[in-house]
């Protein structure tokens, strides 16, 4: 059989056909693409100007995918969204009109799922999670509970579009990503800001510091250089973060950013450290292409998601959670409940003893050692800081016993027998609210209060690993704490479960009377990239 795919959220004007046996969607095939790149001449992407663009060659570029695929079609696939919304209208009438002469089905394709998707489909992994860079988006993505989990993801401007921000300011033509990669090949490491927020990050204060260091006479290579080493470390950390989590141990990479080297180089030494399996589709599968919108819409056609043209509008703001995964209906990926003596988590090794637990923060490969020196310091520090502070403001938490700044490693008391990822229930997480309050009335913030970071014991129930906290009394600070919280629970309990422990939690944490924070969270929640 053969799919038609029709992409054209933004830049790329891009059509493909991929043929493909209906008994085996996941078979090895390599799609025709035909694709016609809007270039802007300076800046970058302009919504009009990639319309027009968009409008002119999505003909030139069906009528080529046709002739190449020499039979019928037997549906056409488009790109829904997200993206810009009058590239995506071009792309959807054409889409439309074409699957309606043809008279076969029509199939909505979320664009950041294809990314996924076609990671997926090359690899042969079962269920990997994704790191999605892209110019406008950066997420990650897990599969739990029939459909795909936003994990983590940018809280201002995608990474493309952040590093075309500071080639923009330095007068570089549009797109900024290669200009950057080609000028740190000469650069050294100068210090810049680094913001993770569980498996959330932030771009907006990095590039102003960027900007501000071009500006009092850093070479730009200097500022380049270091660019790369601290978004992609930014972005291989929350990865590492995300496999942590969930416990996967499979890394796929999507969207444009992907093809520069040094973050596949990361993200393939961290995966390596870890024993996890990474990969990287080929460059035309990083970019944006109909490849994956034929590929993805050949597993949804299989499992008959198609969707009538009269309920086809596309959508600019199309978030991949929303995205009813039916072609891997009958799958589950359930967090492992077991405790072992021994556990690599995302930041550090920890050693369970009878009495004692013992984290190392041990240097990461991956990242530039002045920077990973810097981390690790400041974050055993404010670990054992934070940690006994805590305790003694109410909320319970291990005993710090030793701390070795130096070798960046901690002993605490052992505290209970598990974690929330493996019991979670409504009365447990609406203790962790309460928790969370304390900690905010006193002015300090978690920064990674994750279900992972939630231990148990019995009907006690403590806070640990306080690396990423730090003091703030700002509502915004307060917010992101249970923003962090509240993904994770999404990401790793089924949607009824969720409901009710969240409704729990936010409960606990009303009950002392932090109404603005509350609703700063639905404002955070209201900022993700994909709404």
């Amino acid at each position: 059989m053969r799919i038609l795919g029709i992409e054209g959220t933004a830049w790329a004007a891009s059509a493909a056909v991929y043929r493909f046996d209906p008994a085996a969607p996941d078979a090895d095939a390599d799609p025709f693409i035909e694709t016609d790149a809007y270039q802007p001449e300076s800046g970058g992407i302009h919504p009009r100007e990639a319309a027009e663009h968009m409008g002119e060659a999505i003909p030139a570029v069906i009528e080529a995918a046709l002739d190449a695929a020499d039979g019928p079609i037997d549906a056409v696939a488009f790109s829904r969204g997200p993206g810009l919304g009058p590239c995506l209208r071009i792309v959807g009438t054409a889409a439309r009109a074409l699957a309606g002469t043809l008279d076969v089905p029509l199939i909505g394709v979320n664009h950041m799922v294809a990314h996924l998707e076609i990671g997926r489909h090359g690899s042969g992994f079962d269920s990997p999670v994704c790191l999605n860079a892209s110019g406008a988006n950066a997420h990650l993505l897990g599969y739990h509970d029939g459909r795909y989990r936003v994990l983590g993801e940018t809280m201002d401007t995608g990474v493309g579009n952040a590093l075309d921000k500071f080639t923009r300011h330095v007068g570089w033509s549009h797109p900024g990503g290669p200009k950057v990669e080609a000028a740190a090949a000469d650069g050294e490491y100068v210090d810049l800001p680094y913001v993770v927020k569980g498996m959330d990050f932030s771009f907006s204060g990095l590039m102003s510091a960027a900007k501000d260091a071009y500006d009092e006479g850093t070479p730009v290579e200097d500022v380049c250089f270091s660019l790369q080493e601290t978004i992609f470390a930014m972005l291989t950390e929350v990865a590492e973060r995300a496999l942590s989590l969930t416990g996967a141990d499979e890394l796929v990479l999507g969207g444009g950013v992907g093809q520069n080297a040094r973050l596949r180089e990361m993200l393939s030494t961290m995966c390596a450290d870890r024993d996890a399996e990474f990969y990287a589709p080929e460059p035309r599968f990083l970019r944006d292409n109909a490849g994956m919108i034929a590929v993805l819409g050949a597993k949804m056609y299989a499992a008959g998601a198609t969707v009538d043209i009269e309920d086809s509008a596309v959508d600019p703001n199309f978030r991949p959670d929303e995205v009813a995964v039916t072609w891997r209906d009958g799958e589950s990926v359930a967090i492992d409940p077991v405790e072992r003596p021994e556990r690599q988590g995302a930041e550090a090794v920890v050693t369970v003893g009878d009495e004692r637990v013992t984290k190392r923060r041990l240097p990461k490969a991956y990242r530039h050692p002045a920077l990973d020196e810097r981390l690790r310091r400041e974050r055993t520090v404010a670990e054992a800081r934070l940690t006994s502070e805590a305790r003694r403001r109410g909320v319970p938490t291990p005993v710090v016993r030793d701390v070795d700044v130096p070798a960046a490693t901690l002993t605490f008391d052992r505290v209970g027998d598990r974690d929330l990822a493996a019991a979670l229930t409504p009365a447990r997480a609406r203790v962790v609210g309460d928790h969370l309050a304390t900690l905010h009335d006193a002015g300090i913030v978690h920064g990674d209060p994750t279900v992972r970071n939630v231990r148990l014991d019995g009907d006690r129930v403590f806070l640990i690993d306080f690396g990423l906290g730090y003091h703030s009394g700002h509502v915004e600070d307060h917010a992101m704490d249970c923003h962090v919280f509240e993904g994770s629970v999404r990401g790793t309990a089924t949607e009824s479960a969720a409901d009710a422990a969240l409704a729990a939690f936010e409960e606990g944490y009303a009950g002392r009377g932090a109404d603005a924070v509350l609703s700063r969270l639905r404002d955070v929640e209201g900022r993700g990239r994909y709404r």
